[in-house]
């Protein structure tokens, strides 16, 4: 992809929200390699700009990125955020586990961000970045296949995840803008964004609450996109022409297995029991429960249930063909280095 084929110059001004977080100084550098020498950073208050200040550093002497600090619940932030920037690329998100926190610090947010957005008639592309969570994976067009076709989740409250309720109604939003004002919009779907900094083992493969870990994933290939990867993709989903109101799922070529990545893990990271978990059992776990935690009116939260079970652990094949078609991106980082990368980060980290 050559910049002619870009609907903004490189001297336009772009903005970065959530640019302290995991994936946003990664897009930042990513910018900045492109050619883009006016970079718009905005962050909270008291997050750690540790990263992101390494990112500054080392940009050429032309570029300039201006870090503002600020909240996103405030309208009079999002305003200074947004004045004047020709692409806005929307990272920041709230909390995990607080239905209230995620939509007040993902959605509330957004809408606040795209309401100043429109105040300037500068704005030729908003990027909202999502997460393949939003999928239901009950129902494909092509068997065991992922991809941009299949449906969302249309009941999002039912699966106990707030993360992914969150990111569905702030995908709702967006596409309500772009219908109703003609917001030029993209969304991007990452997979699991891994990569050094970040060195847990993905819920996909399975969990470890029971005092043991439960092996959930099995032969499930883990749709994992490498941290550089993922920040390649939502640049060029931001700058491509004729890519308006479209989607696009991010995930690596040849991603390892759910069994593949674990026993990775455990033999370079740390050794812990695990216990495998086959894919009928799962879900017959998950079933149960669920009912039980209707019948006890709730008291035991269903933390495991049957929409999750399709989500993280039903055997799934997923397709990056859209975004290299369209974008033309391709994972610049194999995953053999990525893995390498993250499981050293993880050993560091684990004797830290």
């Amino acid at each position: 992809m050559t910049p002619s084929e870009f609907i903004v110059g490189p001297d336009d001004p772009v903005l970065v929200t959530g640019a302290t977080g995991f994936v946003g100084p990664a897009v930042v550098r990513s910018l900045l390699a492109h050619g883009f020498k006016n970079v718009r950073a905005f962050a909270r208050p008291s997050s750690d700009a540790t990263r992101l200040d390494a990112v500054v550093r080392c940009r050429r002497d032309e570029a300039r990125v201006e870090v503002i600090r600020g909240n996103l619940l405030s309208r009079e932030d999002c305003m200074t955020a947004a004045r004047d920037v020709a692409v806005i690329f929307h990272l920041a998100m709230g909390g995990r586990k607080s239905f209230p926190d995620a939509v007040m610090n993902s959605v509330v947010t957004t809408r606040n961000l795209l309401d100043a957005s429109l105040r300037y008639a500068r704005l030729r592309r908003f990027v909202n970045v999502s997460s393949l969570t939003v999928y239901s994976n009950t129902r494909k067009p092509r068997r065991r296949v992922l991809d941009e076709s299949s449906p969302v989740e249309d009941h999002p409250g039912s699966r106990g995840d707030a993360y992914g309720f969150a990111k569905i109604k702030q995908d709702e939003i967006v596409r309500e803008y772009g219908n109703t004002v003609g917001l030029p919009y993209v969304i991007v779907r990452p997979g699991y964004v891994y990569g050094p900094g970040k060195d847990d083992l993905p819920a996909r493969v399975g969990i470890g609450t029971f005092g043991v870990f439960l092996h959930l994933g099995g032969s499930n290939r883990i749709p994992l996109t490498y941290l550089d990867n993922c920040a390649d993709a939502i640049v060029l989903a931001g700058v491509t022409r004729g890519v308006d109101g479209e989607v696009f799922n991010v995930v690596d070529d040849d991603p390892p297995s759910s069994r593949q990545l674990l026993r990775l893990y455990k033999r370079h990271v740390r050794r812990f029991p695990s216990l495998y978990i086959p894919h009928a059992v799962s879900y017959a776990l998950c079933w149960a429960w669920e009912r039980y935690s209707r019948w006890s009116e709730g008291q035991l939260p269903a933390v495991l249930n049957r929409k999750r079970w399709h989500t993280d652990w039903k055997r799934t094949r997923y397709s990056n063909e859209k975004a290299k078609a369209r974008l033309g991106w391709a994972p610049q980082v194999p995953v053999s280095e990525g893995l390498s990368r993250y499981l050293q980060s993880g050993r560091d980290g684990c004797r830290a």
